[in-house]
């Protein structure tokens, strides 16, 4: 069994949102794993579940409903009651202000990097040992930074974040299919010259 979780807030005034790829691509994921007509999400564990099939194995797909901040409860509820291990059944996907958009990276472990979401994960896991995929937004320049991740994207970034959530529910499935190091050597690709943009040439 696997847990796949995407970061994001509740409520249709933060759809589309820079904070909100995480929620975005989940619900990608089910519509590639799931059949429209096979279930519906369950409330369970202060979020939204749905069960899913993929290679013979049971995949859990988690939409925490807590807001960001207190995303950590939500996880730690439905890792603990599954009797999952955290550094190789959990897989997070989340924005990042520290990559450009059209990019993802796949790490094993590592820091928060200033994520609220990922910090309390990490908080009440009592680990940073878990699987997360980030997904590049564009870094926000002059604009206040909480402003700038509950902002929508601006009309040149839709085509790149796009793509980089289809990226990232592809590496989702590998991750499930061949483990964290394929997924990795899969889809870490990054050019020498790719470097954040600022959301102050994005406005």
């Amino acid at each position: 069994m696997k847990l796949v979780v995407g970061l994001g807030n509740p409520g249709p005034q933060y759809l589309r949102t820079r904070h909100n790829v995480g929620f975005d691509a989940v619900d990608r994921i089910a519509r590639r794993l799931v059949p429209p007509t096979a279930s519906v999400p369950k409330g369970r564990f202060g979020g939204l579940l749905l069960e899913a099939d993929f290679c013979g194995e049971k995949v859990l797909l988690l939409k925490p409903l807590t807001f960001m901040n207190l995303t950590g409860q939500s996880v730690v509820e439905a890792t603990r009651f599954f009797k999952l291990d955290a550094q190789t059944q959990l897989f997070v996907l989340v924005d990042d202000i520290a990559l450009p958009c059209g990019s993802i990276r796949i790490r094993g472990e590592g820091g928060a990097g200033g994520h609220n979401g990922l910090s309390d994960i990490e908080s009440k896991l009592g680990t940073a040992r878990y699987a997360r995929c980030r997904i590049g937004i564009d870094a926000p320049g002059r604009i206040p930074q909480a402003d700038y991740v509950l902002g929508r994207f601006a009309e040149h970034q839709l085509a790149p974040v796009d793509e980089a959530i289809d990226a990232s529910v592809d590496a989702t499935l590998c991750w499930l299919q061949s483990g964290l190091s394929e997924a990795m050597n899969r889809f870490n690709r990054r050019s020498a010259d790719e470097t954040p943009r600022s959301a102050e040439l994005n406005s």
